[in-house]
């Protein structure tokens, strides 16, 4: 996994207290730590804190609610737990957990560990592009068959039937993403509102539901060294719902710029051998099983709750309440989002 600079204590760590984990760990897993723990934060989340924890024996991977500014239905650690041990078993590529503590006590927010995976995050189009246009091919496809074998798992057998509420799903889908969006203003958004309108006046319904990861992309999940998928990470949006929304956000993040490498102006998509987004969709129809005629409300809906995730990054940035680099370029990637969104809905893109 890739991360951010040398290894630190805790410290040097906001949200993350090594003694005070050390403790816990202690009381509640004996024998689990056998050394001094170091840990160090892995850049890529704008949202959730992951660190990476060692005891110079053991390594595992460490996730908490952002430090300030949490949306009352977001960064659920029990659920992000819930759904990863149940996807384990029935060998879904998830990093194994270990433990959740819902004590808010011992780190100031719940929080759950859970064992590092070995791979390679993709965020940087130089980095993609290295492996070869057959690979970048390969990888892209492999990215949909992944979440189309996801929206395979049926819920109630793996204990996830109560997982999320199908009925009406898209649109509390987006009455959520408005709150959200009224929860994190700073600055006015052109277009922003009338997009909203357009997309709660043409809700579709959600007959066919499945697990939904919720902010499923190439970066959230960790390649090893033949190409081979071999965890999906980040799944604080996690619920029961309509899988065409996962792929619309994929699609959308794909034609986006890399949001993590410097000065990125590339998307995945713009690099030689990556499938363009009708091969995707095609390849995801034919591994799934499902009519994807309809996306184009799906895709539009996905840049709107795109550009509202990263103007509550940009929030968050601007009240100091972000860890990490790369937060002051985050909210120039809003105004074109809500563009593209409308440009999607007239028919333009």
């Amino acid at each position: 996994m890739r991360r951010a600079g040398p290894e630190s204590v805790g410290p040097d760590l906001p949200g993350l207290d090594l003694d005070r984990l050390g403790k816990y760990l202690d009381q509640r897993t004996p024998g689990l730590v056998v050394g001094e723990l170091r840990a160090e934060l892995l850049v890529g989340g704008r949202s959730n804190l992951t660190y990476a924890v060692t005891d110079g024996t053991s390594r595992w991977v460490l996730r908490r609610p952002p430090l300030g500014h949490v949306l009352a239905t977001a960064h659920d650690m029990a659920r992000e737990f819930r759904v990863l041990t149940a996807l384990g078993p029935v060998g879904f590529p998830v990093p194994p957990t270990v433990l959740l503590c819902s004590d808010p006590a011992v780190l100031g927010a719940p929080f759950y560990l859970m064992g590092q995976v070995d791979g390679m995050i993709y965020r940087d189009p130089d980095e993609l592009e290295r492996l070869g246009p057959n690979r970048v091919h390969v990888l892209g496809l492999s990215l949909v068959e992944t979440l189309a074998d996801l929206h395979a798992v049926r819920p109630e057998e793996v204990g996830l039937a109560d997982f999320g509420r199908l009925d009406g799903y898209n649109d509390r889908q987006v009455r959520r993403w408005k709150r959200q969006l009224d929860a994190s203003r700073s600055r006015d958004v052109p277009g922003i509102e009338r997009l909203h309108d357009r997309l709660a006046a043409a809700v579709p319904g959600c007959e066919a539901g499945t697990i939904v990861h919720g902010d499923f992309r190439l970066d959230n999940v960790l390649v090893g060294p033949a190409g081979e998928i071999r965890a999906v990470l980040d799944w604080e949006m996690s619920t029961l719902g309509d899988p065409l929304s996962d792929l619309a956000l994929m699609l959308v993040y794909a034609g986006r710029p890399m949001l993590d490498a410097v000065g990125a102006a590339r998307s995945a998509l713009a690099v030689a051998g990556h499938p363009d987004t009708a091969e995707i969709t095609e390849h995801y129809a034919r591994r799934s099983g499902r009519d994807t005629s309809g996306l184009r409300w799906y895709v539009a809906f996905a840049a709107f709750k795109l550009a509202v995730i990263l103007e509550g990054v940009h929030y968050r940035y601007v009240h100091g309440q972000t860890v990490g680099p790369g937060f002051e370029r985050i909210g120039a990637q809003v105004v074109p989002l809500v563009r593209q969104a409308h440009e999607t809905l007239d028919g333009v893109v």
